[in-house]
């Protein structure tokens, strides 16, 4: 599936309310020796959890708004690859980088943030995917993120235009 406009990513981003995941290598019966729930917590809410990720990146680094993106949308390989796990990272990846360019695809592709070589991108993604699972704030709206994505889907089709 690849998608063609703003519209339809933002309706799989609002497809997103609800769903739950349980970080990575965790389940929400591990404990450590102490009875505390391991690292990586409980399940997350998909919808609450990428909003508080991007708007935490928005705050660190404010002019990056494919890094932004690219954790606002990562919840979307849930929904499109439900039972492949291993498959998410790519089908998100492929869905948007049409519609949000080849960096949002390549920060998407190299989910999970926690494996693998680490470069300041990922690293940045890292750090806020872990404080959103813990941070209490309020990050806001989807709606409020509409503005970002129709600049970089703009952008990107300025880009990819043929003359």
């Amino acid at each position: 599936m690849e998608l063609r406009s703003v519209e339809e990513l933002m309706d799989l981003l609002y497809a997103c309310r609800g769903v739950t995941d349980t970080p990575a290598g965790t389940s929400a019966e591990t404990r450590t020796p102490g009875g505390a729930p391991a690292p990586g917590g409980p399940p997350v809410d998909l919808h609450d959890h990428a909003l508080r990720t991007a708007a935490l990146l928005r705050r660190s680094r404010p002019a990056d708004k494919e890094l932004q993106v690219a954790a606002l949308v990562r919840p979307i390989g849930r929904l499109l690859r439900p039972g492949d796990p291993a498959g998410r990272a790519e089908r998100a990846a492929e869905a948007v980088r049409g519609l949000l360019g080849e960096r949002v695809a390549g920060l998407l592709r190299r989910h999970p943030w926690s494996a693998g070589p680490a470069d300041d991108d990922v690293l940045s993604l890292r750090h806020a995917d872990e404080e959103s699972r813990t941070a209490g704030f309020d990050a806001g709206v989807l709606e409020d993120w509409r503005t970002v994505l129709e600049l970089l889907a703009a952008r990107n089709s300025r880009l990819g235009a043929v003359d």
